[in-house]
């Protein structure tokens, strides 16, 4: 057999989280209801905003996409995992592998540019309040999230293709929970330099650029909140600011972890416990962590609540 009749013949075996049957059971109910609560949460949030005209502004906006951008993520990933832990099939065929991976990036990349987006509309509403419904204009908010969706797909359908001319001929064991491009390429018994170095300038652009743009963000935006003369205005302008870094925390952290991190100091299981964090845990607590502190949110949140029983009543 011709090894790349084996690659598509052979499909991967997943391994999963953990290779030993009694954690199975607990992986499976503690990742169910992780994805329960990130579908119930994103969806709500999407449900309030476009529900409710007082959120229909550009923060909102942002926040509605990146919601549905978490729950994108995690159904790509978790559903399949789960299927898995119950019922022990661990395979997936080379072009669900490639799909899987074209998702799992494409949502990735849109979810840390909209992330970046968040942290600019920030810096216009606390830096520039007086310009800001000026600059952050519908067609600007447009651009600001279309040219992301765009661009995505482009590196993704990249990577994609990059991977398809590479040849499986050993063995299939993806030490992983999902087909992420870095154990993947581990596989490969050809070149995969030109794989590696797309991967850095991608991760340098999608990761490390919005990273360093929040961080400028956040800065100018500091020096601006202490220079409010009343308390209750930069404990406001703190409170608005403090839910989006937490998220900027979790989600920069893991990322630049896994894909700009030297690969000796990488090993399976430190890739399997960021990738965790990066496609389930974030996108479970964004809902929380976004509406809790927000009285408009969760006034909207209560409209909708509320409609929905007296509709069903």
């Amino acid at each position: 057999m011709e090894p790349r009749n084996q690659t598509s013949a052979s499909p991967f075996i997943l391994l999963g989280l953990s290779e030993k049957l009694e954690q199975e059971t607990l992986l499976f109910s503690l990742f169910l209801c992780m994805y329960l609560a990130t579908v119930v949460g994103n969806l709500l949030i999407i449900l309030a905003i476009s529900g409710d005209s007082y959120l229909h502004t550009p923060m909102y906006f942002f926040l509605a996409n990146l919601s549905l951008v978490d729950f994108c993520l995690a159904t790509n990933t978790i559903p399949k995992m789960l299927v898995s832990l119950q019922t022990g099939s661990k395979a997936m065929s080379y072009p669900c592998c490639l799909t899987q991976m074209y998702f799992f990036h494409f949502f990735g990349i849109v979810d840390s540019i909209i992330i970046a987006v968040m942290a600019y509309d920030r810096f216009v509403a606390i830096c520039h309040p007086l310009h800001y419904a000026t600059i952050m204009s519908p067609r600007l908010c447009g651009l600001l999230v279309g040219v992301p969706w765009a661009f995505s797909c482009f590196i993704s359908l990249t990577h994609i293709l990059l991977m398809a001319r590479l040849v499986f001929c050993g063995s299939h064991e993806v030490p992983h929970y999902f087909c992420d491009l870095t154990p993947i390429l581990r596989l490969s018994c050809t070149d995969t330099s030109v794989n590696r170095i797309f991967i850095l300038i991608v991760a340098g652009m999608v990761i490390a650029t919005p990273f360093v743009c929040i961080l400028a963000s956040y800065a100018r935006i500091l020096a601006a909140i202490m220079k409010v003369p009343s308390a209750g205005g930069r404990k406001k302008a703190f409170s608005t600011c403090s839910s989006h870094l937490s998220v900027v925390a979790l989600f920069y952290g893991t990322t630049i972890g896994v894909y700009l991190c030297p690969s000796s100091v990488r090993t399976a299981v430190k890739e399997k416990a960021s990738a965790v964090m990066y496609t389930a845990v974030t996108p479970m607590l964004n809902p929380f962590i976004y509406s809790l502190r927000n009285r408009d949110l969760i006034g909207a949140l209560r409209k909708l609540v509320n409609r929905k029983i007296t509709s069903s009543s």
